[in-house]
């Protein structure tokens, strides 16, 4: 039998069976356990070049942005849109369902094929971006062990980032209140992430996550690693 534990709130009872119900804070009424489009029925925009993002300006969304950004400095030829996602519920509309099933951002349609392939998940875009149109290998290396290493920060990022925006920024900044515990928790995992880059970047002085090249796992790391300086507006004390 599971020890007895104090609940919070003190008449807390852990539920057999969860149902939903809205918990409040920023983002309650969006946080549901079922999948499918439940929003407008709402195709999605497309403008007149062959990539189009969906996507928004928070630290998980600006990765494929900022790789996008890269490519269409040094390609001239390279063009994309960018469509406004707000993940207030726009994000489970059909036509975004259509997309991402997971109903997240980043998501990509590229329309260069005869049938048109759409990419989610933002380590998904940085890799098939690279992959399909960075030919020179600049931001993802052609040949081992680089690639390898390349990928293994990518791989890093995209397993580490939730705990530092899902864990700690949620329970810092949106829950409805201040939980010590879970609070402290994502904290200390958070300092502990940002204290592994720390050390894996002052080996050798590393001007890069990757030696001294911008690779993509550089896209993928930036946002969600300064995230807890500059999104939530606070110093965790490295």
């Amino acid at each position: 039998m599971a020890e007895e534990k104090p609940s919070l709130p003190a008449d807390y009872v852990v539920p057999k069976v969860w149902e939903y119900k809205d918990q409040g804070g920023a983002f309650g009424g969006t946080n549901r356990p079922y999948a499918g489009a439940w929003g407008e029925d709402k195709p999605l925009p497309k403008g007149e070049h062959k990539l189009q993002l969906y996507s928004m300006g928070t630290p998980n969304g600006v990765k494929a942005t900022i790789l996008l950004e890269e490519l269409v400095e040094l390609f001239p030829d390279f063009e994309y849109d960018a469509w406004l996602i707000p993940i207030n519920g726009v994000q489970f509309t059909s036509g975004f369902q259509g997309i991402n099933p997971n109903s997240k951002i980043p998501a990509m349609v590229d329309h260069s094929e005869k049938n048109p392939v759409r990419v989610f998940e933002s380590g998904a875009i940085l890799m098939y971006l690279a992959d399909k149109y960075d030919k020179d290998g600049v931001f993802m290396p052609k040949e081992y062990p680089a690639r390898a290493e390349c990928q293994n920060w990518l791989m890093w990022q995209m397993g580490s980032a939730p705990f530092i925006g899902g864990g700690f920024g949620h329970f810092f900044n949106y829950a409805p209140i201040k939980i010590e515990y879970a609070i402290n928790r994502y904290a200390m995992e958070t300092k502990r992430l940002l204290d592994v880059l720390d050390k894996h970047l002052g080996e050798g002085n590393k001007k890069y996550v990757c030696g001294d090249q911008p690779l993509s796992c550089n896209c993928a790391a930036l946002p969600p690693c300064t995230e807890p300086y500059f999104f939530l507006a606070m110093d965790l004390g490295l």
